[in-house]
């Protein structure tokens, strides 16, 4: 099964089981990708969480029912999977701009999300410089949040975790530790939460040893084989948009299958921030 095969499938099966309570374990292994990873591809793919798509399209239908037939609120409220009337009408107001009882009688305008279909596009024209590394088993060392994804997270997310580290002095910390083969810190995303829409964010640094009295947590990592992305630019910008070409060209284009281990951003360049800043993607294949 193809990259894009298997996407569209679990994308199909999605729209078979709105009415349904469904997990992201159920709608990853349709494609027989991991959960982490599908909602990663799903969220940089589409720049919305795969909760957010489903809650977005189960509004979207439930509008064309109101408008269409004589069915009961409440019931179109269980139908969808809201606890009450109130719920549903909070959230379809929040989506639509009025009420259930409103886009009943016409008033106002409905937003309408409608189904995905991917389709294959002829790009590549960018060139992506990459090369495969073999890296033995090795550890990150480093503070862990949870943080808010997709674009509906709080404001409490992954740049303010940044600023916050890079004020309190745990840069230089972790600078001090960072004796491994990837020079430069890590921010590293794992274990998404689709329900609580929420990730585990680490920023860290590759550290071979303990690293007694630092206050740092380890994340470990197996021998595993890794492609590693170089990414020009200024990083706000550059790292999203590389992650965007990765997943819609590179993995499409080649042979390779993702392995269920989490996604590191390398941040190797003295300024991340200048316009000729040059950093790295590490992600793990088989």
């Amino acid at each position: 099964m193809t990259f894009i095969e298997s996407l569209q499938k679990s994308i199909d099966f999605m729209e078979n089981h709105l009415h349904e309570d469904i997990s992201i374990e159920e709608i990853a292994a349709q494609g027989h990708v991991s959960p982490y990873h599908f909602q990663r591809m799903f969220m940089i793919l589409t720049d919305m969480s795969v909760g957010e798509y489903l809650r977005k399209r189960r509004l979207t239908l439930a509008a064309q029912e109101l408008a269409t037939t004589d069915v009961k609120i409440i019931d179109l409220a269980l139908k969808y999977g809201y606890d009450s009337p109130e719920a549903f009408t909070k959230a379809f107001r929040k989506q639509h701009g009025v009420s259930p009882s409103e886009a009943r009688k016409g008033i106002g305008n409905l937003q309408s999300y409608n189904r995905l279909m991917i389709q294959v596009h002829l790009r590549g024209a960018e060139p992506m410089k990459y090369r495969i590394v073999e890296k033995d088993a090795f550890q990150a060392v480093g503070l862990k949040r949870v943080c808010p994804c997709g674009v509906e997270g709080s404001p409490n997310g992954i740049a303010e975790f940044w600023a916050e580290v890079g004020k309190d002095g745990t840069i230089d910390k972790l600078a001090a530790l960072m004796n491994g083969e990837i020079k430069g810190l890590l921010g590293i995303t794992d274990n998404y939460d689709a329900k609580a829409g929420t990730i585990d964010y680490w920023i860290a640094a590759e550290h071979v040893g303990d690293a007694p009295g630092s206050g740092f947590a380890a994340l470990p990592f197996p021998a595993a084989k890794w492609v590693v992305f170089e990414v020009s630019g200024y990083a706000p910008t550059a790292i999203p948009n590389a992650w965007k070409q990765i997943f819609a060209e590179w993995i499409p284009s080649n042979g390779y299958e993702l392995a269920d281990l989490p996604a590191l951003e390398a941040y190797t360049s003295p300024d991340p921030y200048r316009p000729d800043a040059v950093n790295q993607i590490w992600l793990a294949v088989k």
